[in-house]
């Protein structure tokens, strides 16, 4: 599928989609109102001319009050409302700070400190870390900015209120702001602590151009129904929904992880970011459903006649499958799945069910997206090829042609704001080392090995990838997530020993803990056997609670080995 969308600031974006689909809905906003069995759920309609009117509303207000060209922080769930602010700051040539709502107080403080916020936008779930500030800044000239429809600090809505009454006096300075593509726009914090994750400065082009890349090659549709899952404060999850708004699509939002089934029933989804933990926990939930209701070996043979007709150029998997589509809503027809490698396994089966589900790669310095799998593109194992007007290459290959990942092009990031050193580190003659490991097939596929990081090097001088074996682990249909580590040895900190952790799902079984970790003992030294000496883990913790995550669902491996060790 070849488009040719070309796009280079977010106004010209948002302009472009309230020209070509005015009248369309681009968000259904859901309100629930009274007490448990007397709810009653009321929905909203927002089309692209209202979003336009709500963004330059704000925005005009943000001019009249002198905050417009300021760095302003945001942090909240997914809303409405939190991208209505995030569009009218960018538009009003301010440098958004998109911070996670998951982070501590302490966290929080300190990212508006080392970013620079005059502006902080946030949610009812965060109004006491506003107070507590207030109250230990009494002095600070930091504005504060509620999401709410009624708070006692300033509202989002009052200034939108503000703002119509000004535009319809005839101002026009909130569209008269001509946009410097090029100027650093967004601030975002990559993983880890505050204190030392580093700050990546994106511009308009850099998310825009990847925007309009992405929709050049994906099967995305106007007709689509997109549920804004992927925190916005993620750069996978707000340029997702830049690619929502530039084709025209509707959007809906999430209740919460253990509603997503429901909600995509609810609005009739058709079309899913997500990360690899959740699209291979809800494989392998269908797996486990057709096991327990002796299905599993009709669902197969399903599969098998369905590859066939294929072959010959007969579709019939959404028919054949109707049963399991059901299950998620009926309408789902793609998903999108970036952040970590996805289970082969999973891929494999949501294609087979007649969901085009493919993955991509890329890094917050890159906007986020460098390389994609797409309907014609596809090869299982791979992140697919580079997206256009992207060049991806290896650097530094060893005898298996595994190198760092380097790329260039418009979606690469000016550089780490105030950190000079780390922005030499990884910018050099126009590439970005990404400090991924992989290797490109004579096909052009990007094949990823591991972080550069991550890489196990043990003391005979071979490689262990963790995230290798991670995957091979993983296809045990009741692991939940895994992670693979290297400890050193007490007396040698060269010698390594690989651990595996793995977290399992209880619903799985129908025994004891103590069978639970024979059988599953036993599974491991039945993978361990197909496997190389020197990649065999050696040490096997079986558990069944969650592994230490950031909260974009990432496995803090190094908190892990931390707790590993003091064990």
């Amino acid at each position: 599928m070849d488009r040719t969308y070309n796009l280079n600031s977010l106004k010209e974006l948002l302009l472009n989609s309230v020209k070509n689909y005015g009248d369309r809905i681009a968000f259904t906003l859901k309100t629930t109102e009274g007490e448990k069995r007397n709810k009653t759920v009321k929905y909203e309609d927002k089309t692209y001319n209202d979003f336009k009117d709500d963004v330059y509303s704000i925005g005009t207000s943000m001019i009249r009050r002198g905050i417009n060209t300021k760095k302003c922080a945001i942090i909240g769930k997914n809303s409405y409302e939190w991208f209505t602010a995030y569009t009218a700051t960018l538009l009003g040539d301010g440098v958004t700070v998109p911070l996670d709502k998951g982070l501590p107080y302490e966290e929080i403080k300190l990212s508006i400190e080392r970013s620079g916020s005059e502006v902080v936008f946030f949610d009812e779930a965060n109004e006491s870390v506003m107070d507590r500030i207030k109250e230990e800044e009494p002095d600070s000239s930091v504005i504060f900015i509620s999401l709410e429809p009624e708070s006692k600090y300033l509202t989002a809505n009052s200034m939108i209120e503000e703002g119509k009454k000004i535009l319809d006096e005839g101002d026009t300075s909130f569209d008269d702001i001509e946009i410097d593509e090029d100027k650093v726009s967004i601030l975002l914090f990559t993983s880890g602590t505050t204190s030392l994750s580093k700050i990546v400065m994106l511009t308009q082009r850099n998310v825009a151009t990847n925007t309009a890349a992405a929709i050049n090659v994906e099967p995305f549709e106007t007709t689509d129904v997109n549920m804004a899952f992927l925190p916005y404060h993620h750069t996978f999850g707000s340029t997702g929904q830049w690619v929502m708004i530039a084709i025209g699509a509707k959007t809906v939002f999430c209740d919460g992880l253990k509603y997503i089934q429901k909600n995509m029933a609810e609005y009739k989804v058709s079309v899913f970011i997500s990360v690899p933990l959740l699209i291979e926990s809800i494989y392998k939930k269908i797996i486990i459903g057709a096991e327990k209701q002796g299905k599993l070996k009709l669902l197969k043979f399903m599969g098998m006649v369905s590859n066939g007709l294929l072959k010959l150029g007969i579709d019939v998997r959404r028919k054949l499958f109707k049963s399991v589509l059901d299950q998620l809503g009926g309408e789902l027809r793609f998903i999108i799945c970036g952040a970590a490698a996805v289970d082969p396994e999973a891929l494999k089966g949501f294609n087979g069910f007649g969901i085009v589900t493919v993955q991509g790669y890329g890094l917050t310095e890159t906007s986020p997206i460098l390389t994609a799998e797409r309907p014609g593109h596809m090869k299982l194992g791979s992140v697919g090829v580079p997206l256009p007007d992207i060049e991806v290459k290896i650097s530094d290959k060893n005898d298996q042609g595994i190198g760092e990942v380097i790329a260039r092009g418009p979606n690469i990031m000016k550089g780490y704001y105030n950190n000079q050193k780390e922005t030499d580190d990884v910018l050099k003659d126009g590439w970005f080392y990404t400090g991924d490991l992989g290797y490109i097939d004579k096909a052009g596929y990007l094949f990823l090995s591991g972080r550069k990081k991550n890489v196990l090097i043990l003391k005979n001088g071979k490689n262990v990838y963790p995230e290798e074996l991670e995957l091979t682990y993983g296809n045990l249909p009741y692991i939940k997530e895994n992670v693979v580590m290297g400890i050193p040895h007490a007396d040698d900190e060269r010698e390594l020993t690989l651990y595996l952790k793995i977290v399992y799902d209880a619903e799985y079984f129908d025994v004891d803990k103590e069978e639970i970790e024979k059988i599953i003992r036993k599974d491991i030294d039945a993978i361990n056997d197909t496997l190389p000496r020197y990649k065999q883990v050696r040490r096997v913790i079986i558990t069944d609670e969650g592994l230490i995550k950031t909260t974009t669902a990432k496995v803090k491996r190094f908190e892990e080995i931390k707790l590993i060790t003091k064990q």
